[in-house]
């Protein structure tokens, strides 16, 4: 099999052009690259077919699964290499409260804390690093300064964020003791599907990558990752005489678990409002609604989190600080809605 096309790529404004041979008829494109591509892996060249940087016959081509020909010239180009130290961006950042050794943020939902992979930049980071310039903390790393904790990309409320590294020590040993010996406080506003018949409780459930979708965690019984939430009724929604439609909760954490609240929500019963990782069956529960709680429901497209308490020791005077935040105002709008129900 040729390996190497009879003309320069390179000429064609490409990085790398192949001939499809005949032992080659029929096979994915994806496939076909990755086989002539030694050092790049099958699931970078499906990105790279996913983004638009291949064709084949001059046709762009985005399905990895297509199935090419003999004698199709298949072009790939390659993007431009991502700096990996992330820059500063002038992102409005909702501060609640700043000194020299930390800043604490409101963070919105949708913004993403960190840089990673398809989210180089427009992150919390790129933003602090336009607003606090050198002075964020470097234990973190090029990509984390500053991070001592995270929420998810789509949960909103607040975050503490080291500007020096004695600061992140100390901050990161009290999010490590999880509140055991400290004043660290963690609370979390949860709008779920149904409601438990207790008032109060405690979900104990170890957590792990899942096996079939990496990007997802689960449940697990055997090893994995110790994890513990605390969960408290404050309000329940829908008629008195039948079951809860839906109910707020609020969950305060033992451990901070990747995804523990929304994992541990949906393994109890209860998925988060809007998760479409974890709320399976939401769809359907959104069909039996009425008007116009049915419309609020389906365009609150994230998961019903708000981080709306944070309590912790200042690492350098060593005063207990407490932060609150109002809900913003789509959970607001989803919370009266569901009162009216």
């Amino acid at each position: 099999m040729t390996k190497i096309t009879p003309y320069d790529p390179h000429e064609l404004g490409a990085d790398f052009a192949y001939t499809v041979s005949d032992e080659d008829n029929g096979k994915r494109l994806d496939a076909v690259l990755a086989g002539q591509l030694d050092t790049m892996s099958r699931n970078r060249v499906q990105t790279l077919i996913k983004a638009g940087e291949v064709t084949v016959g001059s046709r762009k081509i985005i399905e990895p699964k297509h199935r090419v020909n003999e004698g199709d010239c298949i072009e790939l180009q390659l993007p431009e290499a991502e700096d990996p130290e992330p820059q500063g961006e002038n992102i409005p950042l909702a501060v609640v409260f700043e000194d020299d050794e930390l800043i604490v943020i409101d963070k919105p939902a949708g913004l993403v804390v960190h840089p990673g992979a398809g989210n180089w930049t427009g992150t919390l980071v790129n933003a602090l690093i336009h607003h606090c310039g050198s002075s964020l903390s470097g234990i973190g790393g090029v990509k984390r300064p500053g991070i001592v904790h995270r929420i998810d990309k789509d949960t909103s409320g607040l975050l503490v964020v080291a500007k020096t590294d004695r600061a992140h020590q100390g901050l990161s040993a009290q999010f490590a003791d999880h509140g055991r010996s400290g004043p660290l406080e963690r609370a979390y506003s949860a709008l779920v599907w149904g409601a438990p018949s207790s008032l109060k409780g405690t979900i104990d459930a170890n957590l792990a990558r899942s096996h079939a979708n990496r990007q997802k965690i689960t449940v697990v019984k055997a090893a994995g990752r110790h994890a513990v939430t605390h969960w408290k009724i404050k309000d329940r929604f829908g008629n008195p005489e039948d079951e809860p439609l839906a109910s707020l909760i609020e969950c305060r954490l033992e451990t901070g678990r990747t995804h523990q609240i929304r994992v541990h929500m949906a393994y109890a019963g209860y998925p988060l409002i809007g998760d479409k990782d974890y709320g399976s069956g939401f769809k359907t529960k959104i069909n039996r609604l009425e008007q116009p709680l049915k419309s609020i429901v389906s365009r609150f497209n994230r998961q019903a989190l708000h981080a709306g308490l944070l309590a912790f020791e200042h690492p350098l005077s060593g005063e207990t600080m407490r932060f609150t935040s109002p809900y913003p105002a789509d959970f607001s709008e989803l919370l009266h809605a569901l009162q009216k129900f």
